[in-house]
């Protein structure tokens, strides 16, 4: 088929459909209903007590950022975004897998890739996997904690291992506070 013929036929069945789905009483149709998300599963909510706008804390008070972790795509994932008090970034998506049953957080910044994997214990979420730190090419793995406290903070605390889980030791301890 020539490709004139066949922009012919494309319009065509473009003008087709269009007709088709013109109502043919002069009342207007109701707007189609939305169709329920396939994530407003109670699992799919487990991780949403870390969604919203943050400031980022260590111990001793010092500032060390602020993060935003948004509820996207319908319930379906969280994106976050972070910046650094020295003004480096990073970005990670969350999402729960049905068919798998776990919480997956794959982060990306220009000094390290993540994916780590897991899902709630006794009420924190806790996902492990390797970091890939890009400037040195090597690995180590992460493990982190997020957990819920009584006066609405989140702590997020990781901690490294060289010895792939031998061994861990802190990595980063903040505490959320909401913005």
């Amino acid at each position: 088929m020539r490709v004139a013929s066949l922009v012919q036929l494309v319009a065509m069945l473009i003008s087709a459909a269009a007709q088709a789905q013109t109502p043919s009483t002069p009342e207007a149709s109701p707007a189609p209903a939305q169709p329920a998300s396939p994530c407003e599963s109670a699992a799919h909510r487990e991780f949403d007590f870390w969604a919203g706008n943050w400031i980022v804390k260590v111990a001793s008070g010092q500032e060390v950022g602020r993060n935003s972790i948004e509820i996207e795509q319908r319930g379906c994932a969280l994106l976050e975004r972070w910046t650094s008090a020295d003004g480096s970034t990073g970005v990670s998506l969350n999402f729960y897998d049905p068919v798998a049953r776990v919480w997956t957080q794959q982060w990306v910044s220009p000094g390290a890739v993540l994916t780590m994997t897991g899902g709630l214990v006794d009420g924190a979420m806790v996902l492990e996997g390797p970091l890939h730190y890009l400037k040195d090419s090597r690995a180590t793995r992460l493990r982190g904690t997020w957990t819920r406290l009584p006066d609405g903070r989140v702590r997020q605390h990781f901690e490294e291992s060289a010895d792939q889980g031998r061994t861990w030791t802190d990595w980063f301890d903040g505490y959320y506070s909401r913005i």
